[in-house]
């Protein structure tokens, strides 16, 4: 079923039914690109951590936009042994919902488009009929304005000219415009007087006009550029104002838009199923709940959004482990062709009544809606081959089985040479990884130079990090030292191995780490420096060096018995920078400033040797009295 913004309140209750009454969903996502930086092959390094994947993903791939999302609903029918599958396919556009709405800022990458556009893909329903949505903060935000403009409207018995679009203060009224308002003002008067008028009609005025005017919103009705009053009951008013509230309540339903839909999936409880879905839950999260955590905090944002996931690949992984070579292409179209033939059965599904039913001959791939149903089929034939392992085998295993717990939470890691999945609910795979390098070079450097660099080591994999550096795996881990040894006097290029590379790089972190907190100590040091500013301005310790007769800000951080202590540290310090010397102890009287630069005059007399003169007097002098 293909819902926009016109037909989505429509059918709306039937997702909700969907989704209640189903035993699994599986979806999809098309975006508006994939990468904003690196290329794909080195978005999706060969030896990337699960980490690191992850922040490469959330740093490159969040500025996109999810503007098509598939969802197919799954229910098993025992009686008649047969899944009843119910698709919807959602085209999502963030279309601003009034003046304070949020405007998004996103970005498209044109091979993805034209892609899409060559697998027919109808841009004008997303840009044009695209349902809107807000994230939970942006949903709270739009509700405090509600709330705040009905207490304001509630409390705007005074004539405060409070404009039902304001969202703090009362309008100012403009000088060519205070006689109509108070010709108005007396018009009300005298209706309100007259006991056989009962309403009255006003000039056409500007919309701002009728916004100042919104102050008599008890008695008048307000219509694009003209405003008709009515007198009204206390009955009439309260109705009319629960018609408003209504009204409002829908408009904010409105705005919410497609988040609702995801808001019922997330409270559903139900598993929910996808084909290399990283990006899908990451897209999902960021548009419609909040800004993506860290990697740690994943699954709580995961629960609060999607339940429990499960990837289809990470299931053909397994499977493969299982079964040597059972699977070896994960491609959505190949998977499905696959799990078609023996050992797995296709499974039985079947289209509810009134909705459409796709035809896998025709492969409607990138239609988000057809391949969360393709997703869903060879979830459901992974699944039911998991019971031939039984006995007695089982020909039918439930989304919600024992056999496919331990699929959940874990998702696939595409293009990853030896982590297959970002795990959830626990501690990521280590590998050892003693058999990889990390090779450093010129930007010249092809693929060709790397794998004629390491020719005498046998078969070799290249993983490319960026222009100058790239991954490159020996066959056998014992050729490890001898490559590097290698490269110890070479000059264009250099080889470490991968635990020196991750030791270095952890190293540069926590350096790094160390300069941001340092930064920050800097930063919260002058601020509170900064603190004294206003004190300053008005009044000023000054250094006179007796010699040169010139002039600058003096240090005043000491009490006095530290002056007469600490009077040598003063000397050495005279030359420092007159901002960095900012005093600390800002704010002190003239009296008080005369008397101190007096001892301290005394105190260098008394300390200075026979024959030197070089010695400093503060002087204190009032902003007031200074020229």
């Amino acid at each position: 079923m293909e819902v926009i913004r016109s037909n989505f309140k429509d059918n709306l209750n039937k997702v909700y039914e969907a989704i209640e009454e189903s035993d699994f969903l599986a979806i999809d996502g098309e975006f508006s690109g994939i990468s904003d930086g690196p290329s794909v092959s080195a978005l999706t390094n060969g030896f990337d951590t699960p980490e690191e994947r992850y922040q490469k993903l959330k740093k490159h791939s969040m500025d996109f936009l999810l503007f098509q999302f598939g969802l197919c609903t799954f229910k098993y029918d025992d009686a008649e042994e047969k899944y009843i599958m119910k698709s919807f396919n959602f085209y999502i556009f963030p279309k601003p919902f009034n003046r304070n709405s949020p405007d998004v800022k996103f970005v498209c990458q044109s091979s993805s488009i034209d892609f899409l556009a060559n697998q027919g893909f109808d841009f004008n329903k997303v840009f044009r009929n695209g349902i809107p949505y807000l994230n939970q903060e942006e949903e709270r935000q739009l509700r405090e304005q509600y709330d705040e403009k009905r207490s304001q409207a509630n409390g705007a018995g005074s004539l405060s000219y409070l404009s039902p679009s304001s969202a703090k203060c009362p309008v100012t009224i403009p000088d060519d415009q205070k006689k109509f308002i108070e010709k108005v003002v007396e018009q009300i008067e005298d209706l309100l007087k007259n006991e056989e008028s009962e309403s009255l009609e006003l000039e056409p005025c500007t919309g701002s006009v009728s916004e100042i005017t919104y102050l008599l919103k008890n008695v008048f009705i307000l219509k694009e550029r003209y405003i008709v009053i009515s007198k009204v009951d206390e009955e009439e008013r309260k109705r009319r104002e629960q018609q408003k509230q209504a009204k409002e309540q829908e408009e904010l339903n409105d705005a919410v838009g497609f988040s609702r839909v995801v808001h019922a999936i997330a409270n559903s409880g139900k598993l929910v199923i996808g084909h290399n879905m990283l990006l899908d839950v990451m897209h999902t999260i960021h548009q419609f709940y909040c800004p993506l955590p860290d990697v740690s905090n994943l699954l709580n944002a995961v629960n609060s959004s999607l339940t429990w996931i499960l990837s289809s690949v990470t299931s053909c992984y397994s499977f493969s482990k299982l079964i040597p070579f059972i699977i070896n292409n994960t491609s959505l179209a190949e998977l499905e062709k696959r799990l078609k033939e023996v050992p797995f059965s296709p499974p039985k599904v079947e289209s509810a009544e009134g909705f459409p039913s796709y035809d896998t001959a025709s492969e409607q791939l990138h239609e988000a809606g057809y391949d969360a149903y393709i997703t869903g089929l060879c979830f459901i034939s992974m699944a039911n081959f998991l019971g031939s392992f039984l006995s007695p085998r089982k020909n039918h295993v439930s989304a919600r089985s024992k056999l496919v717990e331990p699929f959940f939470n874990k998702l696939f890691l595409m293009r990853v040479m030896d982590i297959p999945y970002l795990n959830l609910e626990g501690p990521d795979l280590q590998p050892k990884r003693d058999h990889v390098l990390h090779v450093s070079f010129p930007k010249e450097w092809k693929t060709s130079d790397l794998y004629q660099l390491f020719s005498a080591f046998g078969n070799i994999q290249v993983s490319w990090i960026d222009d100058t550096s790239a991954f490159v795996s020996l066959s056998q881990p014992e050729q490890v030292q001898i490559a590097v040894n290698t490269s110890r006097y070479a000059e264009s290029y250099r080889i470490q191995t991968y635990a020196e590379y991750v030791e270095k790089k952890h190293e540069e972190k926590q350096a790094k780490r160390k300069c941001t907190e340092d930064s920050w100590k800097e930063m919260e040091r002058k601020r509170l420096k900064t603190q004294c500013t206003p004190y300053v301005s008005q009044s000023r310790y000054y250094c006179v060096n007796s010699f040169t007769g010139t002039s600058t800000v003096g240090k005043r951080s000491m009490s006095p018995i530290e002056e007469e202590t600490g009077s040598d540290d003063m000397e050495e310090g005279e030359g420092q920078d007159p901002e960095n010397d900012q005093t600390d102890s800002c704010v002190e009287s003239l009296s008080d400033g005369k008397k101190r630069a007096k001892k301290l005059k005394k105190v260098k007399t008394e300390q200075a040797p026979a024959g030197k003169c070089n010695f400093n007097t503060y002087c204190f002098f009032s902003q007031n009295t200074w020229d």
